[in-house]
Order: structure tokens, then C-alpha cells, then sequence
């Protein structure tokens, strides 16, 4: 049996390139337990009730609204379902908080500075913090009390976050560490009373502090004019001659890195719960437009462009969504695996986390592209009133875009995605060259024209056994060809991005897919079934053309042609009529007046 037909009971982090999942081992949302319903309700009630009714007043940036909303989120236990219950939380696994995250993505600018106090705020001091920081301001987090803020962005260093300049320098008596220099972009920053801040003690040692906004020295720049998120308090946070009390050093002096970049993990797959939450909300407006709307006497729901474009918004989301809550359970199970080995509560899910990076970078791209695609033909739909600030798809389109460019630009997280991976690779926990080197020697051989199988699903995983194969095909060539060069090689890094993200992607809505048949029966999964068909076919395309992109530019001759055949064969599908399978699906949604799957 090859390495990418093996099945195994655990697939470690980036092992999804050379190894076949089984749908039995995964999580899909049709399998929430009552309490997740429960948690899910009880979010969205909030958001229809508390949020959505004063949208217009938190992008007017209305004075001590946003604090408000928070304060009674906090009321409602919404900032500490991930608290653990000694802190004054709810403790609950890593599914639970996806799941809240998810609900609350609808909620415009709510929903980033609600996401920004209970991620980038609140996790650095829940996973780095000491047994005295941890007492001392995570209760007033959980609660609500206090709002937390995330200084890492300065100026001169974005991506490059290492790169900051703020200083730190002990002071004569050793009692504080006098931090110097600005941050800006900073998300709550308005109102925030608690700032996580990254400087460099003595110039160079990166370092995490908590510094509280009563420490002399603290002063905020004015509120930023953006194209989106209009009421998220966003600022610059100056640092002159502030006095830090060295017991707020978070982590250890020189290591702020690792928290910075673990952070990260966790923060790229919750925004892209909070993009599906956003995009099943504007999918949801988009249908219900499409059902009312009439030209020639006739609702556009009738029009297969239109249905063309429902069922295109519904497949991207389904696709996302079951992603999503595989990746999150991969963590979950790992990190109880921890806890069970006797790791520490934040070490554990820090360690499942960092496991699962290269999924959580593939997580951000999707979800944020996602929503921006779902975004973009939601204003279509509504044709001039898309364009009208009087209807939903005006602030839905302006604020996706942002999406793109926190927790890490999408360029970068490509880059990640295989970077990691090759890192992965040459640590030993990888192993790409033997299967890649075997695709090469299949490349020579004569395809196998024995008799398909036809049970359900064994055409799609055949398909993406190949889409393996085609990554693996063109990944395995250009390090062999480039070498130590290939970290130049930004676009064909990306390429070969893409094709890992379209895999990823393609596999999870398959193991959704047939794990709900498993539990529901064929006759009732017609439209799943169909969405899972149209991503996976077009995931062909996308594949391919990736590829090509790649061996064209690094490959000539007699390797290129070969390369360029082994990539037809492998991206080789059969005819199938998408037209037919999302009229289907945009009939559904249309019937249903809503996103329903």
C-alpha cells in the first residue's frame, strides 16, 4: 500500500499531503452537542438583540458603546468560555470556542474587538502568564471588567514583527523596566485597560509585558479613519519613559517570539471562524434579496446567474466550515492527549496548537478569501442597492477586507504554509522525499487502467489521492532543483500554497461529507453530496493551474514535460455537470430562505 493510500487513526499536523484520513476520526458540525447549541443560541440572540439593532451607533464610534456591549457579553459569560473555571471562565474545550467565535463573527466591529480582547488580549496571559498574573488579571478579563488590548505592530515592522523598535531598559533600581517607542494599528485600544505590549530589553531581546493603562508614561494617538471595521477602536499607543514593574514581564526575557508566534496559531483559525460566522450572515441576506428582488416580473432567484452565485457562496462556506471544525478537533483531541501526559493546562493546548500550524495558516487564507468571495457576491446580488450604505452588503463588503491582512497577510501565511512544512520535512517529523520520489518512478510507469471502483465516494478520494500525488510531484521537484534557493522563490512557494490549501480543503468536505451520509443516509445528503462534487472537481482546476505555474518557472526541457504530463494525468477528472449540482444547491437555499446546511 503507498504512503498516500495508508490510513491511520491520528494524522500529525501537515501529514494530510502523504496520508489519508478517515472520516470516522473526524468532527462535523452536525454533531454539537446540546450545549454547543445551547452557547451558539444564546450568541446569537445576543448579536440580533444587542449588536445588530445598533450597528449604525458603533460605526459612528458612539462614545462607551462598545465598552458597553463587551460589559454585557461579559455578563453573559461570552469573554470566559475559554477562561479556565479558577479564573472565574467556563473552561470549555477548543470546539466550544471555535464554535462562539464562529457565532460572533456576524457582529460587524463587535466582532474584532470582541475577538482581539478574548485572543490576542487575554490568551498571551492565560498560556505565558505566571500563577500571579494569571490570578490577578484574568478574572477581571473572563468578567469583562477590564478590556484587553494587543501592542505588536509599530510603524517600521508589520509582518516583520521582530523587527519592532520599542525599547525596554531595567531601571536603576531594577524595580521597572522603562519602556520607549510606539505601536500603532492597535485593535481597542481606545478603551482598553490592559495592553499586551512587545518590546526590546536593552535593544534586542524580545519581550512580552502586560502594561496597565494607569503606568505614567502611556498616551494614545487619535482614533484611525479606515475603509471597514469603522467601529473598531483603533489607534497608536506611545510608550515615553513608562514604567513597567518587572513582576509584568510575561514569559521570559528574549523569548516574546514564542509568544507572539504560538498566539498566532491559534488566532489565524479563530478569524477564520469569525470570516465563516460573517459569511453565512451575508449569505443569509443575499438569499433572502434574491427571493424578494423582481426584474422582469420574475424574483432573480428565478435566474440561473443568480442561483449560479447562492450556490457558489453556500459551496465556499460548507467547504470552510468543515475545515474548520476538523482542524479545531485535531487540537482538542491532542491537547486532552496532553493533559492526560501530565502537560499543564496551557502548555497543552499551546503544544496542540503549534502542531496543527501548518492547517491554522491554511485555515486564515480560506476563511478570510472565503468571505471576501461571499462578500463581493453579495453586493452583485443586490446590484446598486449592494452599493447603497442604506442596505447590509455595503459595511459586509468593507469590512471583510481586513481579513486579508490580520494575523498575518494571506501572502505570508502561504509562504508559512510550506515553510513549515518543509521545516517539518527536514526535522525528521515529514517524511516527503519517499513518497515524492515515488511519484517520480510512477511518473515513468504505465497508468493503471484496471476497472474502477464505484462505491460512493471512492471516485472523489481517488481524485484527491491524486491531487497528492501532484503536490507532491511538483514540490518535490523544485527543492530538488532549487535547493537552498527556494526560499527566494516567493511566487513558486505560493503556487505550491495553493495547491496544499485546495487539498486541505477538498479533503475536509469529503470526510464531512461522508461521515454524514454514515449518520444520516444518502437520500438525505443530495445537496452535500453535490456541494462536495462541485468543490472537489473545480479544486482540479485550481490545482493544476497552480502547478503549471510552477514547473514553468523552474523546470525545462524533458523534466518539464514531464512534470507537465504527470500534473494532466493527476488533475484528470471526468466530465461532471456543476451547472445541474448547484442549481440544486441554490434550490435548497432559495426553498429555505436562508443558509441551511
Amino acid at each position: 500500500m503507498s504512503t498516500i493510500q495508508e490510513k491511520n487513526q491520528s494524522v500529525k499536523g501537515g501529514e494530510f499531503i502523504i496520508k489519508e484520513s478517515r472520516a470516522e476520526n473526524t468532527f462535523i458540525p452536525e454533531e454539537f452537542s446540546e450545549e454547543h447549541v445551547m452557547i451558539e443560541q444564546t450568541a446569537n440572540d445576543f448579536l440580533k438583540q444587542e449588536v445588530h439593532t445598533v450597528l449604525d451607533r458603533i460605526d459612528a464610534m458612539e462614545a462607551g458603546l462598545m465598552p458597553s456591549l463587551l460589559d454585557k457579553a461579559g455578563e453573559l459569560g461570552l469573554l470566559g468560555v475559554s477562561v479556565p473555571e479558577q479564573y472565574g471562565g467556563f473552561g470549555k474545550d477548543f470546539i466550544t470556542g471555535t464554535l462562539l467565535t464562529e457565532t460572533l463573527g456576524a457582529g460587524h466591529s463587535f466582532s474584532v474587538a470582541m475577538a482581539a480582547h478574548t485572543g490576542i488580549g487575554t490568551l498571551p496571559i492565560l498560556y505565558f502568564g505566571n500563577a500571579m498574573q494569571k490570578e490577578k488579571y484574568l478574572p477581571l478579563l473572563a468578567s469583562g471588567q477590564w478590556k484587553a488590548s494587543y501592542c505588536l505592530t509599530e510603524p517600521g515592522s508589520g509582518s516583520d514583527a521582530l523587527a519592532a523598535k520599542t525599547k525596554a531598559v531595567l531601571s536603576a533600581d531594577g524595580k521597572h523596566y522603562i519602556l520607549n517607542g510606539q505601536k500603532m494599528w492597535i485593535t481597542n485600544a481606545g478603551f482598553a485597560d490592559l495592553f499586551v505590549v512587545f518590546a526590546q530589553v536593552d535593544g534586542d531581546k524580545f519581550t512580552g509585558f502586560i502594561v496597565e493603562k494607569t503606568y505614567a508614561g502611556l498616551s494614545l494617538g487619535e482614533e484611525e479613519h479606515k475603509m471597514g471595521i469603522k467601529g473598531s477602536s483603533t489607534r497608536q499607543v506611545f510608550f515615553s519613559d513608562c514604567k513597567v514593574p518587572v513582576e509584568n514581564v510575561l514569559g521570559e526575557i528574549g523569548k516574546g517570539h514564542l509568544i507572539a508566534f504560538n498566539i498566532l496559531n491559534i488566532g489565524r483559525l479563530k478569524l477564520c471562524a469569525a470570516a465563516l460566522g460573517g459569511a453565512k450572515h451575508v449569505s443569509t441576506h443575499s438569499i433572502s434579496y434574491a427571493n424578494t428582488r423582481e426584474q422582469f416580473k420574475l424574483p432573480i432567484a428565478k435566474f440561473g446567474a443568480i442561483r449560479y452565485k447562492l450556490a457558489q457562496q453556500a459551496i465556499r462556506i460548507y467547504a470552510c466550515e468543515s475545515a474548520l471544525y476538523r482542524t479545531s478537533f485535531m487540537i482538542d483531541e491532542l491537547e486532552k492527549q496532553k493533559l492526560a501526559e501530565g502537560i499543564e493546562y496551557s502548555q497543552a493546548l499551546l503544544q496542540a496548537a503549534e502542531e496543527y500550524a501548518v492547517e491554522c495558516a491554511i485555515l486564515k487564507v480560506d476563511g478570510s478569501e472565503a468571505l471576501d468571495y461571499v462578500a463581493d457576491e453579495g453586493v452583485q446580488i443586490y446590484g446598486g442597492y449592494g452599493y447603497s450604505a442604506d442596505f447590509p452588503m455595503d459595511r459586509s463588503y468593507r469590512d471583510s477586507r481586513i481579513n486579508r491582512i490580520f494575523e498575518g497577510t494571506n501572502e505570508i501565511n502561504r509562504l508559512l504554509t510550506v515553510d513549515m512544512i518543509l521545516k517539518r520535512a527536514m526535522k525528521g517529523k515529514l517524511d516527503l522525499m519517499t513518497p515524492a520520489m515515488n511519484i517520480q518512478k510512477e511518473l515513468m510507469a504505465i497508468p493503471d487502467f484496471s476497472e474502477p471502483d464505484t462505491s460512493l465516494f471512492a471516485q472523489e478520494k481517488k481524485f484527491l489521492a491524486n491531487y497528492k500525488k501532484a503536490l507532491l510531484a511538483v514540490a518535490g521537484s523544485a527543492v530538488q532543483k532549487l535547493m537552498m534557493t527556494l526560499s527566494k522563490e516567493q511566487e513558486i512557494l505560493m503556487n505550491i500554497a495553493d495547491m496544499a490549501i485546495a487539498i486541505y480543503i477538498s479533503e475536509s468536505i469529503l470526510l464531512r461529507t461522508e461521515k454524514l451520509v454514515k449518520l444520516r443516509g444518502e437520500e438525505n445528503c443530495s445537496i452535500q453530496l453535490d456541494m462536495m462534487r462541485v468543490y472537489v472537481n473545480d479544486a482540479a482546476d485550481r490545482i493544476a493551474l497552480a502547478g503549471k505555474e510552477a514547473i514553468n518557472s523552474f523546470a525545462e526541457g524533458d523534466e518539464q514535460r514531464m512534470l507537465l504530463m504527470g500534473l494532466k494525468r493527476f488533475t484528470k477528472v471526468p466530465p461532471f455537470n456543476v451547472k445541474d449540482a448547484r442549481r440544486r444547491i441554490a434550490a435548497r437555499l432559495i426553498e429555505k430562505n436562508e443558509y441551511c446546511f
